[in-house]
């Protein structure tokens, strides 16, 4: 039987225009889905939180070890390197910061700390 013999094909046609009909399951179920990334955005979190951390405690690093995780926490948040899936950049993007903006804050709060001198 040829296609445009068909019957049902009028039929098929007219339901390829009309509208999906979702279930309140499956939205939560789609939902649910794209909760499924929370685990990454917690690491990606974590991992900002961290570099935020040792880029603040810059002024206390004691020992090559620290010093290296300063260095390394600078070279991140200062750093424009966008190709990398977890840089600066991308990591704040993902988590909805922005990260010129925040980049900005904590280069402004460091110099104020270098400006207040070691407490004591």
């Amino acid at each position: 039987m040829d296609y445009w013999q068909n019957p049902n094909r009028e039929e098929k046609i007219v339901a390829l225009f009309q509208p999906d009909t979702l279930l309140p399951t499956q939205y939560y179920e789609t939902l649910h889905n794209k909760a499924s990334l929370l685990p990454e955005k917690r690491l990606m979190l974590a991992i900002l939180g961290d570099a935020i951390g040792c880029f603040k405690n810059s002024r206390f690093a004691q020992g090559r070890r620290q010093a290296t995780l300063l260095r390394d926490a600078d070279s991140w948040i200062l750093g424009e390197n966008n190709d990398w899936l977890f840089s600066f950049d991308n990591v704040c993007e993902t988590l909805g910061i922005e990260p010129a903006y925040l980049r900005q804050k904590l280069l402004r709060w460091k110099k104020e700390q270098l400006n207040v001198g070691p407490k004591g």
